[in-house]
């Protein structure tokens, strides 16, 4: 089969989960034999082309379509929520020969983009809800908004045209990485097909990592007990609560240090994290690294450095980073919100703790390292369920067979 990806972006410098999925799952179609490209925006971007690990990108000229909007507003929505309009990313999808099959990774225009592209040519399309429709909470989605709040639209036509608020009703299938979300959105369109298909883990390549040289490069003490963090800098991720839970972590064991590793994606809520951190005085016992490309050797070197992984977020669709975690043979503390305890337990795989909370998150990252043998379980128990629940592989093979079903009229 040839299939087209058509997320918002995909640049390197802005890594997070979703283009992890998206790299992966192209890589694990291509090594079965299907012929995958990534086509995307401009945004975030300084290359039109480029082949990543093997996956084929292609980034377009877009443009915001609103008045009003100043070079701080496009860069915030660039990096977060922006609903983009491409109509070169149109022409292309139209002009490229011998598509099976379109996936749209955004909705909104650029899912309309898709959705038209697919009409045109008289192929199917399929949608993946990354969180970001059904479970999205009202505080992040006005956090989003920010950008555009005093400003005038003038691409409502254009997303009439497009067909933008009947992206999911026209899709041949709905695709949710989260559970909850896709509950959710069974209940919304009852007429619709809604799949569950969960976010995946390159099982083996997290195996191992240089936990010296992740150390050295950052200059970390060889003798600090490192809690890892790998998430966006972001008011969802809600890293600020991870730091006020270091200095009650701090009191019982001085030799704790955090990394924090992510790009900077909301450039406010950096600032107050950095306040955060000079108010308690933690400068020297916090590491944040703004963020890795997903081929860095020492992003798996911070995970076998970490003694526990922490995941605080007020929202997440999934946490593809506690499959990471697991992979990496590495306990997990982690919120209990949105997708992540339909594919976690409490006490056998992860420890969950109340993210609104920092005395809940303290307890639970000092919980796990005053009990090796609860580390031992969990870590074991984790890399388990990666590798024989959701190694690339097994998750491809499951898109796969919605693709091989949909081109044959299923």
């Amino acid at each position: 089969m040839k299939v087209i990806h058509v997320p918002r972006r995909f640049v390197a410098s802005e890594w997070g989960g979703t283009e992890t999925v998206l790299l992966q799952i192209s890589r694990a179609l291509i090594r079965a034999g299907h012929d995958t490209q990534i086509f995307t925006s401009m945004a975030l971007a300084d290359r039109a082309q480029e082949t990543m690990q093997g996956v084929p990108v292609r980034r377009f000229s877009y443009t915001y379509p609103y008045w009003g909007l100043d070079e701080k507003d496009i860069h915030q929505m660039d990096r977060k929520g922006g609903n983009l309009l491409s109509l070169s990313l149109l022409w292309a999808l139209l002009r490229e020969p011998d598509v099976d099959l379109l996936h749209a990774h955004s909705g909104k225009r650029l899912g309309g983009v898709v959705r038209t592209a697919a009409k045109l040519r008289g192929i199917p399309y399929v949608i993946t809800l990354h969180g970001g429709v059904f479970d999205v909470p009202k505080k992040e989605m006005e956090q989003m908004l920010a950008p555009i709040r005093n400003t005038f639209e003038w691409g409502k036509p254009f997303g009439a045209i497009l067909g933008s608020r009947r992206v999911l009703q026209d899709a041949a299938a709905v695709i949710c990485v989260g559970e909850n979300e896709a509950v959710a959105a069974q209940k919304a369109l009852p007429d619709q097909r809604v799949e569950f298909i969960p976010n995946g883990v390159d099982s083996r390549a997290f195996a191992e990592g240089d936990a010296e040289g992740f150390r050295a490069q950052f200059a970390i003490p060889a003798d600090r007990r490192l809690i890892l963090c790998v998430s966006r800098i972001d008011f969802q991720k809600n890293q600020i609560a991870l730091v006020e839970a270091m200095k009650m972590v701090l009191d019982k064991y001085p030799d704790a240090h955090l990394v924090l590793i992510g790009p900077i994606t909301v450039a406010h809520y950096h600032q107050r994290l950095m306040n955060k951190v000079a108010e308690l005085g933690l400068g020297n016992r916090i590491t944040l690294i703004p963020g890795m490309t997903p081929d860095d050797p020492m992003l798996k070197g911070a995970y076998h450095a970490a003694e526990v992984f922490c995941l605080p977020s007020l929202h997440e669709p999934f946490g593809i980073v506690i499959l990471e975690a697991w992979a990496a043979r590495l306990p997990v503390v982690t919120a209990k919100v949105g997708g992540i305890p339909f594919f976690t337990k409490d006490g056998s795989d992860a420890i969950y703790v109340d993210p609104e909370d920092p005395s809940s998150v303290a307890s639970g990252l000092i919980r796990v390292m005053d009990d090796p043998a609860l580390r031992e379980k969990l870590a074991t128990t984790g890399l388990r369920r990666a590798r024989k629940e959701f190694d690339w592989s097994i998750v491809a093979e499951r898109l796969l067979h919605i693709y091989q079903d949909l081109k044959q009229g299923g």
